[in-house]
């Protein structure tokens, strides 16, 4: 290869802009077929999801203990023989030898069998806040695995955009060195071949992120097995190893914009007005509305079980055949009540109602710490996303164009052989990293307002992310 000289040098710059060019419309000029879009990715994982199956289940299955807890014990029933003679065991020897049918019903103490079934139907009320409360999470979790493959795969094209720079470069660096032309030095080469081998290091690196990251997606959109898939799933097969996601950023619309301006900080207080309607939240008051019930239930034990029994005895005739005497035997016909007395109670049914208003406590110590746990959560995020925007500003408005400028800066005077060819390398490499991290910076961001939707989940309508 002839080395350009430095009339031609012009020349050569615009060749290494037309292959920039070039390596930006393949970047951007052709959409990657198969893709699949963030809100398409949340829908399918939230379908295939088994943890909802299985909370439908587990809710179904608390609601059949509630019904049969409404139910009267089953009645019993006894048949014997009562005051049979022991020296011939013959029925109709004595006259209380009776045959004996009997049957005896138990009523449960107080109301507890309303009790009892108002209680286990509380606790099947929190399924549905649970599922809700799982698809926001499943939306969030989605969305963080989705946006890293977006990174991964832009990352990995924005290098791919340079890599054929740098390339031209090293061949201008070795032409230049190998004909003693310009002022291309050894350290230039190395320099030049150098970060040429630093970028395809990084290129590694970023297809293994994005090769794990869309093997944890992958796990989130396939259906189960056909033998472990219920009956009720609507599963689709998941995503092959080389499907990409799609070429643009989702649309991540912020609830609540007013939260987030600056210099006007919420309040816990105001924080906490939000988070009451979760399904988080929603779903502890279930479980603390069935405490309640359960207190009542264990205050029932104070008060006595009855039961009421009845029995028929048949008697066998008198078998001796006296005119003078009536053989004929009357049958007998017994009626009964049974309760227990609660006498003492300060050592069970004391202790089962301090048992039950300790748990219940318990439980509103958990909605407690989860509305502290979301609050210290969203401030955290918050501050977060007020500091991305402030260096997303910064880049879009001054930062990119600056790094390009320097860039442009550098080549020129290189160009015009008053330039160090280790400054184009530099600069070149300068504005590369700043548009990687400005693309991290887009990235987290989304992230960020993804978490944040969370908070504002409600069990009415949960967000897929947030997507639009």
């Amino acid at each position: 290869m002839k080395l350009p000289g430095r009339n031609e040098r012009p020349l050569q710059q615009g060749l290494l802009q037309c292959a920039l060019l070039g390596a930006l419309l393949c970047l951007y000029g052709w959409p990657a077929q198969g893709a699949m879009t963030l809100t398409e990715a949340v829908d399918i994982a939230q379908r295939n999801d088994p943890w909802l199956v299985g909370s439908e289940y587990r809710q179904q299955a608390i609601e059949a203990q509630s019904t049969a807890a409404g139910s009267l014990p089953d009645p019993v029933v006894s048949v014997g023989f009562a005051n049979l003679p022991t020296d011939t065991f013959d029925f109709d020897q004595e006259t209380m030898t009776q045959f004996k049918v009997g049957v005896s019903q138990t009523f449960p103490r107080g109301h507890s069998r309303a009790l009892d079934q108002q209680r286990l139907s509380l606790l099947g009320a929190q399924y549905p806040y649970q599922r809700d409360d799982r698809r926001a999470k499943v939306a969030v979790n989605i969305a963080n695995l989705w946006l890293e493959v977006f990174r991964a795969t832009e990352s990995i094209r924005l290098i791919e955009q340079d890599r054929a720079l740098f390339e031209d470069l090293v061949d201008v660096a070795q032409s230049s060195y190998s004909t003693a032309v310009g002022r291309t030095r050894q350290q230039d080469l190395i320099r030049a071949q150098l970060e040429l081998t630093r970028l395809e290091d990084r290129l590694t690196v970023l297809h293994e992120r994005r090769d794990v990251s869309r093997s944890k997606l992958n796990e989130w959109l396939r259906a189960a097995p056909g033998e472990l898939s219920p009956h009720n799933a609507q599963g689709q097969a998941g995503i092959s190893a080389n499907v990409s996601v799609a070429e643009t950023l989702p649309q991540i619309e912020l609830y609540h914009p007013a939260l987030y301006k600056a210099g006007a900080t919420p309040s816990p207080q105001e924080i906490a007005s939000y988070l009451r309607d979760h399904p988080a939240i929603l779903s502890l008051d279930r479980k603390i509305d069935a405490s309640k019930a359960g207190i009542e239930l264990a205050e029932q034990k104070y008060r006595p079980q009855w039961s009421v029994n009845a029995s028929y005895g048949y008697r066998e005739d008198n078998p001796v055949d006296n005119p003078s005497m009536d053989n004929d035997r009357a049958d007998f016909f017994s009626f009964g009540v049974a309760f227990d007395l609660p006498l003492f109670t300060s050592k069970r049914q004391d202790r089962q109602v301090q048992s039950a208003i300790a748990g219940s406590e318990a439980i509103r110590t958990e909605k407690w710490l989860a509305l502290r746990n979301m609050i210290a959560a969203f401030e955290t995020q918050r501050s977060k996303l007020l500091r991305l925007n402030q260096r997303q500003g910064l880049y879009q408005s001054r930062l990119l164009q600056e790094m390009q400028e320097q860039a442009e800066a550098s080549l020129m005077a290189y160009t015009t052989n008053d330039g160090d060819f280790s400054e184009v390398v530099r600069a070149r490499i300068d504005e590369l990293n700043a548009r990687i991290d400005a693309l991290d910076i887009e990235v987290d961001r989304l992230k960020t307002i993804s978490q944040l939707n969370y908070f504002f989940a409600t069990s009415s309508s949960f967000p897929a992310g947030g997507t639009s």
